[in-house]
């Protein structure tokens, strides 16, 4: 069955709503066609009236939108049963291969843990599987996450840094802060070393209740020896370990064993990712995929896991009779295969904002148009948070999205010279947004086509009172972070969109980046502050010579690296002042590194 269609928007969705009510109430396959008559989507559906239908009534998003303005033809076929249906829908796809389909693409290998085989073992992240004997755990599925497993265990089972050991005399800085047991020095052990690596492998394999009962073993008899200090350390490192129970995503190398699959936003990811539009129900986009996916030559594996199995017989179907394969598809019920599969679904988010950051995000864009109804579609949105420690080191952050994605290069910064320490966020906004674009309208530059701000109705009205004054007539809105309000000049209620709102995704993006961009510079100039007073606090060392020191090498880190020397040189002082300057920068370095406690 076929049927064309005017091209006018309201006719043509017309014609289509009474072409739905004409279709078969049966499993069959469509086919939509552009207006030169070319198949730009192909699917299928249990009933088939009920699907076309679904595409002309009730509101869609802006993927779906986007695809019906495309169609000028709609043709079916009916099918003796939804297996049936799967078939021919799967067989027309491979056949024309329409661009709203399935494009199967490779994602990336994903990081993992690697434990090398040496004599003095080293742990770290790769991405290269190497057979070599080392041991690999992973893969986990955002830079985040393996840095949050890499940390816990620099600071609680610190190995060698090095990646070539030879030996020392004196171990480097990293013994001296704490984060190197100094084999190369021979300040550990062999046995005590691989008893470590021993620790660690358990961490990762999460069989932590061995571990936490050793660790509980050893704080005891430190406990009971007197050597309280200790008992401290082990004592953190238990609840540590006990705070990541439950918590581990790692899971084996045996591809051959089974397969996951899991969906976010499109996209259905198994240790590869695969990304294709999604226009149909979840379930039927499940079979769709598989369908597409598995054949005579990537034979699918005896167990598939999938996040809900209903509706999924025809898929059984498939496999045993087009493919001769006894497929068990199951719902992950144990912790091991559940953990397995919110990776898969953290996969598929790390995937898709890879994808984003690569084509733009034109999809968010159109929908945050409509949605706050801008006069132009937002390709260049610039937004502005204030950050400040008590109006100290006040700073206002600028960042750029261009395509709905970061723009890093124009990122920039304002240290607000107006308020002369006073605690005034409007003001601060006011100086920022106005040397911003006095500069732009002076150069005649390139201006953002919306101005989003960290905060709510003050802060826009703030904002507006500056580009009123210069003339610039681009959207302006405000978010606020409770209940992620979003607030327009000149409209006295704010705007809730739906959380799960393309457009909501894209404002939230720009607005936690500014807020990231503004509190990570202000942190920088406080710890600056802290390093000089560090040094001040040193008999002898004044800011001329603490700014000397910290200019000459760089850091306290270097400076608790150098020798004593080489300090009193550039500081101009006696070497026994220098001796304390570098004892107070190790003591400092090792409460600055991660895991330590943080001077305030």
């Amino acid at each position: 069955m076929d049927d064309e269609v005017p091209t006018g928007p309201g006719e043509k969705n017309r014609k289509f709503r009474a072409l739905a009510r004409r279709a078969p109430g049966a499993p069959g396959v469509y086919i939509m066609r552009d207006a030169q008559g070319d198949i730009i989507y192909v699917g299928k559906a249990k009933v088939l009236k009920n699907r076309l239908a679904s595409y002309f009534s009730g509101k869609k998003d802006t993927k779906t939108r986007h695809l019906v303005s495309k169609v000028a033809q709609i043709e079916w076929t009916l099918a003796g049963s939804e297996y049936d249906a799967l078939i021919l829908e799967n067989n027309l796809i491979k056949e024309h291969k329409p661009r709203y389909n399935i494009s199967l693409k490779d994602g990336r290998t994903y990081p993992s843990i690697r434990i090398t085989k040496e004599e003095y073992p080293r742990v770290f992240r790769t991405r290269r599987i190497i057979a070599d004997g080392s041991e690999y755990f992973g893969p986990f599925p955002s830079a985040e996450m393996i840095d949050t497993y890499l940390e816990l265990i620099k600071e609680l089972f610190p190995l060698r840094r090095c990646a070539v050991m030879k030996k020392r005399q004196t171990p480097c800085m990293y013994y001296h802060i704490g984060r190197c047991p100094g084999p190369c020095a021979g300040k550990i052990s062999k046995e005590a070393y691989l008893e470590r690596v021993g620790q660690i492998r358990t961490l990762l394999s999460g069989e932590t209740a061995a571990l936490v009962l050793n660790l509980k073993t050893k704080m005891e008899e430190a406990a009971g020896t007197f050597r309280f200090e200790e008992a401290a350390k082990l004592r953190d490192a238990i609840r540590a370990v006990e705070g990541f129970v439950g918590n581990s995503k790692v899971q084996d190398f045996d591809p051959a064993a089974r397969d996951y699959l899991a969906m976010r936003e499109g996209k259905l990811v198994g240790r590869d990712s695969f990304i294709f539009p999604l226009y149909d129900e979840e379930d039927e986009a499940v079979q769709t995929f598989c369908a597409y996916y598995y054949d005579k030559t990537h034979h699918p594996p005896p167990t598939v896991y999938l996040k809900k199995i209903s509706g999924l017989r025809s898929l059984t179907h498939y496999f045993r009779r087009r493919l001769g394969a006894k497929v068990q598809l199951l719902s992950p019920k144990e912790e091991r295969h559940e953990a397995v599969m919110n990776l898969a679904v953290q996969n598929a988010k790390e995937e898709l904002i890879k994808k984003r950051r690569e084509a733009g995000d034109s999809v968010a864009l159109i929908d945050l148009k409509e949605s706050l109804g801008l006069r132009a579609l937002p390709v260049k949105i610039e937004g502005f948070d204030i950050a400040h420690l008590a109006g100290k080191h006040t700073i206002a952050s600028l960042i750029s999205f261009k395509n709905g994605v970061p723009d890093k290069k124009n990122y920039r910064y304002f240290k607000i010279r107006s308020l002369k320490g006073a605690v005034d966020d409007f003001g601060a906004l006011r100086e920022a947004v106005a040397r911003r674009y006095t500069k732009l309208v002076n150069e005649e530059s390139e201006l953002p086509d919306l101005v989003l701000i960290d905060g709510g109705a003050g802060q826009v009205s703030a904002a507006k009172e500056i580009l009123d004054a210069l003339g610039m007539d681009c959207d302006l809105a405000g978010l606020a972070k409770k209940n992620e309000e979003i607030y327009l000049p000149d409209r006295d209620d704010p705007i809730a969109l739906p959380k799960d709102s393309p457009a909501l995704r894209v404002l939230v993006a720009v607005r936690d980046e500014t807020h990231r961009f503004a509190t990570g510079l202000s942190r920088k100039m406080r710890e600056k502050d802290l390093r000089l007073s560090i040094l001040t606090s040193v008999d002898g060392i004044g800011e001329a010579r603490a700014k000397k020191l910290i200019v000459g090498f760089g850091s306290l880190e270097d400076l608790a690296l150098a020798e004593i020397g080489e300090i009193a040189k550039t500081a101009g002082v006696t070497e026994s002042v220098a001796r304390i300057v570098k004892e107070k920068a190790i003591a400092t370095s090792r409460s600055l590194a991660p895991g330590g406690s943080r001077a305030t």
